[in-house]
């Protein structure tokens, strides 16, 4: 993804370069670095010198500086001297190989190189050379091949530097060759036996041209060819361009040629350069691509350059980014090169190199490494965690305590204590104080249909009857102070009837509103996916707020009022000191749901739960303990305080 260009600074380097950018920038691929390659002229010039000089230093910075690990290059062999320089000098005078992994073109024939100064540099080569076949009877040609007259201008120099000998005779510089020298015998890097890539395109182009040509003139007469035999050498080229683009035939090597895009098509191999400490190299075909372009490569087939020790040689920018994080691209810098970013919290992601982060299903959330989705647990306040299980002991006991308050009350049923503190709103405070703390376990458990139903709506009737009892006492107890004032007509006020009304008026007035509650829009068990990462919390949906806050508004509002009126009473004589106790108690009770609200709100989950329970069970405890602790203390440990006689001494004090 991170590659370095090279190429020559002709129409040919810029049409390449046309022609590969799109394609690139298509496959997210980033040019680490483009050097141009000056093409050699006359450097009797100071200023063609100066450039070529430039040109090659600026390349030899770039391959050493650069971090890319891939060289495309598109050139020829003339084009590409400068580069040829630059490794000539890395190699063999400052002993420094530049690994890379070197793409070269057909065009660039390089083999002299490999034996001249270069064989490190490239090894592991890849290079892509048109798709040849043995041609039959090309070997025996080359091998009846004798520097005789006919073929002295064009063997004799070849002849001279691979033999040393030549035919002419007229050159003194060498010897006279014995006609025992043969070409097989040369190494590979010096004169190959098969036909070259380069040659097979020119074998190709020339039975192109043939083809060509007969198609031209096949339609004519024998005569007329005959008579214009002198004009066949008077053709144009650009006459030939529409014969040449209809051209489809097989060459002598059973090879299909034809034009694929104004271009002679007859394939591409991919050929895996590898060469040894002797000079020699191997070549060895490693992919293909077929006129049709279909791409095939052997990836265990090929021999990589010795730097990277036969691992499978990255390119890129930056390391890739691991799992759990994504790629953020740099303002200013190429699209490969990116800082990894870790996933926020919530997200996750399962790829090396991850564009974005993604979010995981509802029901599931990121493991420690944010590189998979785990599955949710579901949360909810179970009987057997040890919140639960502890919250359930304290309601048991508390349960048990209120049952024996009111076995205590009903044995010393007809003591003064009792009879003094109103007998039945005591038994009606009591039971719907046990209720209240019975309800609490509503709220423990998976959620259920009934469970939801029930539970607030429960709570707010029977702890608005035990307020309502409580709010029934301190007005029973002030006017009984009043009807003992002469005079006074409260004493007709003091029967069951108006406590038992108060009580009842209070308590329906919750019925009611809980009864629109559960008709308008009842509690339904529900999840919530979002308030914790790890667990899908199995909740009551309370369906209306305003409800729910209307039916703790009005238990608010009684205990309220209860304490203002046991306020205002707390001063009487001490044989209705009850008042006292209930000030007390509804301190408590404001106390525990000023806390509760805080709470409430600052908690979530299953916790949620736990702090309604706790407010439930403080609030009963208060009621409780503060009224009717003290006449079980004066009941079970003072009984001499609990007589008649006493009663009546403190009546005429």
């Amino acid at each position: 993804m991170w590659i370095g260009l090279i190429v020559s600074e002709d129409d040919s380097g810029e049409g390449f370069l046309q022609r590969l950018t799109p394609l690139l920038a298509r496959n997210s691929i980033c040019v680490a670095f483009l050097e141009r390659t000056v093409i050699f002229k006359d450097l009797n010039f100071d200023a063609n010198k100066n450039t070529v000089k430039h040109n090659i230093l600026s390349i030899h910075s770039k391959l050493l500086s650069m971090t890319a690990n891939v060289v495309v290059v598109n050139g020829d062999t003339q084009t590409l001297l400068p580069l040829v320089v630059v490794l000539h000098t890395a190699e063999f005078h400052h002993r420094a190989v530049i690994g890379k992994v070197w793409i070269t073109p057909p065009q660039w024939d390089f083999t002299s190189k490999i034996e001249d100064c270069c064989a490190k540099t490239f090894h592991g080569t890849l290079c892509f050379t048109t798709s040849t076949r043995p041609v039959p009877g090309f070997q025996d040609f080359l091998q009846t091949l004798k520097p005789d007259k006919s073929l002295t201008r064009f063997l004799c120099l070849f002849y001279k530097f691979a033999f040393g000998c030549c035919s002419d005779v007229k050159i003194k510089t060498c010897k006279h060759c014995r006609g025992k020298e043969k070409l097989e015998s040369l190494p590979q890097s010096l004169f190959e036996m098969e036909m070259s890539d380069q040659s097979y395109r020119i074998y190709n182009a020339l039975y192109a041209v043939a083809h060509a040509l007969n198609a031209i003139y096949m339609p004519r007469p024998k005569t007329m060819l005959n008579r214009d035999a002198s004009k066949l050498l008077n053709i144009e080229p650009w006459q030939m361009h529409t014969f040449l683009k209809n051209v489809h035939f097989n060459n002598g090597a059973v090879h299909e040629v034809w034009f694929a895009q104004e271009e002679l098509s007859s394939g591409l191999d991919v050929v895996n350069w590898v060469t040894f400490p002797n000079k020699s190299f191997l070549k060895i075909q490693v992919g293909k691509m077929s006129p049709s372009q279909e791409f095939t490569i052997h990836d265990d087939a090929i021999v990589w350059n010795s730097r990277f020790k036969q691992n499978l040689p990255r390119s890129t920018c930056v390391e890739s980014c691991h799992v759990g994080h994504s790629k953020t691209v740099q303002e200013g810098e190429a699209i490969c090169c990116y800082d990894c970013t870790p996933c926020p919290d919530d997200m996750m992601s399962n790829q090396t190199d991850a564009v974005h982060c993604f979010i995981c299903p509802a029901d599931q959330y990121p493991n420690k490494n944010q590189d998979q989705c785990i599955p949710k647990c579901m949360a909810f306040l179970t009987y057997n965690e040890s919140l639960g299980i502890s919250l359930v002991t304290f309601t048991f006991s508390f349960s048990i305590m209120t049952v024996l308050v009111i076995w205590i009350f009903l044995k010393n049923w007809n003591t003064p204590i009792v009879k003094a503190n109103n007998q039945n709103l005591t038994c009606i405070l009591l039971s719907s104080i046990l209720l209240c703390y019975l309800s609490s376990l509503l709220f423990i458990g998976k959620p259920g249909k009934v469970s939801c139903l029930l539970r607030q709506s429960a709570f707010g009737i029977i702890f608005s009857v035990a307020i309502s009892s409580v709010l029934a006492k301190t007005i029973t107890v002030v006017l009984a102070f009043m009807a003992t004032q002469p005079g006074n007509r409260m004493r007709k006020w003091l029967g069951k009837k108006v406590a038992h009304s108060i009580v009842l008026s209070c308590s329906l007035i919750q019925v009611g509103i809980c009864t629109v509650w559960l008709s308008t829009s009842p509690p339904f068990p529900d999840v919530d996916m979002h308030s914790q990462t790890e667990h899908i919390i199995v909740e009551c949906n309370e369906g209306s707020i305003i409800m729910l806050y209307s039916v703790l508004g009005y238990v608010g509002f009684l205990a309220l009022t209860s304490f203002t009126v046991a306020f205002l009473a707390r001063k009487l004589p001490d044989t209705f000191n009850e008042a006292k106790f209930i000030t007390f108690s509804m301190l408590v009770f404001f106390s525990v749901w000023v806390s509760f609200i805080p709470a409430y709100l600052s908690t979530k989950g299953k916790d949620v739960v736990a702090v309604e329970v706790f407010a439930i069970l403080a609030s009963n405890t208060g009621l409780l303990t503060c009224i009717f602790l003290p006449k079980c203390y004066v009941i079970v440990l003072k009984p001499d305080l609990n007589s008649k006689q006493l009663l009546t001494e403190k009546r005429s004090n």
